[in-house]
């Protein structure tokens, strides 16, 4: 890999980022009356996309909300506009990391059939109280204005093909409502609920979710690692592999992902008791075994929808080998226009001949002379990953994201020498199942947890 890359200034990003900067300011103070120093923040944003077919409508929106007069279409035009210029980001930083790797590019993504038509009625009063957050801004919000989208959620979760939106507003919602009244906050998550909601926004587009074509994979699935998003109420393990068509084709980057409900008081290796149950690869990749899989059905961005009666274990396949022979080769698949965002970048990469540098602020890897930082943070608590086995290991195979201005590594799984031979150490490895003495302790307090809220919900059931 060429790490030089990584560290190179990227053309025209930071100006990019300074219009979006500039315009999600303007989020904070509202946009019903906005003041002087928010309207540059708009003639930014305008400026930013004065060469792309957006430039009339965005121009035209950012002049009629400076002077008050925006309407719910103007306001769609400034978060299009914002979104296609993250969206530019995530190119042009995907475009630097394929060339770092030198991995082969896939072909856009095919655009499925329409399906049934959604509630026009719904997505016009989601589109109504995001519109109506947009002018109060965050300092502007309350508990009445948030509310407002308890019943849109309300009507929306019935319909499947309004579920994202539905589940996107009520976290959203649910986010704001924890931060009132905005009035008296002292710090704002600026960028992250701008990106909330102009995604929302476009999302109340008629078609703006319509799914890419959905195809059937056969072949040989190979594990790389596990990634575990965890929330409060939810958990995710999203495992990134490399699958092998049978009929000889390119090898490509896929993804496959279960979620599950979860109390809070479930944390650590418990989390596999709540996922296993669903998905059989999570036992393949505990025990470094590779999948067959048999018209498993796929999206052209490489997301596996899973089906258990499609897919079987394997012969062993482990992570090191599957990323020195097969990955350099594996086509990375193609995101849609609605996903690009630089925050959705997670490249598979395999590291090795590494210095570790162990800094005040974490670990960094020293790679041909360029330094690259090393998100420690992101490894999860249930599974053998330590930041120590980090900064001991010799080889590494992480997800390359780009992160506060710079290229981060979230390592999966490490190798390291142990008594002069090597061994892999995984995110991922306790979950199918571990003898290991941590992984046995932590799962029995997450079964004693969840015993004692399964008899407590018996008896309010039973009364």
């Amino acid at each position: 890999m060429r790490a030089d890359l990584l560290t190179d200034a990227v053309e025209g990003l930071d100006e990019a980022l300074a219009a979006v900067d500039g315009f999600d300011e303007v989020l904070v103070g509202g946009l019903l009356r906005p003041q002087p120093g928010q309207a540059a923040g708009l003639a930014g944003l305008a400026d930013a996309v004065a060469g792309s077919p957006l430039a009339g409508r965005v121009a035209e929106a950012a002049e009629k909300t400076a002077a008050g007069a925006a309407d719910e279409d103007h306001y769609m035009a400034l978060a299009a506009a914002r979104t296609a210029l993250l969206g530019s980001v995530h190119d042009a930083l995907v475009a630097r990391i394929e060339e770092a790797v030198g991995r082969p590019r896939a072909e856009e993504p095919a655009v499925g059939a329409a399906g049934a038509e959604h509630p026009v009625n719904l997505l016009v009063a989601a589109r109504g109280w995001l519109c109506d957050l947009a002018r109060a801004g965050w300092q502007g919000i309350d508990h009445e204005l948030i509310g407002g989208a308890a019943p849109v959620v309300t009507a929306m979760l019935p319909e499947p093909g309004l579920r994202r939106l539905a589940t996107l507003l009520d976290g959203f919602a649910a986010e704001l409502a924890a931060s009132c009244p905005g009035a008296t906050l002292e710090r704002v998550p600026v960028r992250r609920w701008a990106d909330l909601w102009s995604r929302a926004m476009l999302l109340t587009l008629p078609g703006a979710d319509r799914a890419t074509a959905v195809g059937e994979a056969t072949g040989r699935l190979l594990p790389l690692g596990v990634d575990l998003h965890e929330h409060a109420t939810a958990v995710q393990a999203q495992v990134h592999a490399v699958f092998e068509p049978a009929d000889g084709g390119t090898p490509r980057l896929v993804r496959a992902s279960v979620s599950a409900p979860k109390p809070d008081t479930v944390v650590g290796a418990g989390l596999w008791q709540l996922l296993r149950p669903h998905m059989s690869l999570l036992t393949a990749v505990s025990e470094g075994r590779a999948m067959e899989l048999d018209a498993m059905p796929v999206t052209a961005e490489g997301d596996l929808i899973w089906d258990e009666a499609r897919a079987a274990q394997g012969e062993p396949a482990e992570p090191f080998t599957t990323a020195r022979v097969a990955l350099p080769t594996a086509a990375a698949a193609p995101v849609a226009p609605v996903d690009r965002h630089p925050a959705r970048i997670a490249v598979p990469v395999l590291l090795e001949g590494y210095a570790v540098e162990d800094e005040a602020e974490g670990v960094a890897f020293r790679i041909a002379g360029e330094r690259l930082a090393v998100d420690a943070g992101r490894v999860p608590a249930a599974g053998p990953l330590t930041a120590d086995a980090v900064a001991s290991s010799a080889a590494c195979v992480g997800l390359l994201r780009w992160d506060a201005g710079e290229f981060r590594l979230q390592p999966l799984a490490v190798e390291r020498t142990v008594r002069k031979k090597p061994v892999a150490v995984q995110a991922g490895a306790w979950a199918g199942g571990t003898a290991d003495k941590a992984g046995v302790r932590a799962e029995k307090a997450a079964t004693d947890a969840v015993n004692v809220l399964r008899e407590r919900a018996g008896r309010l059931l039973r009364k």
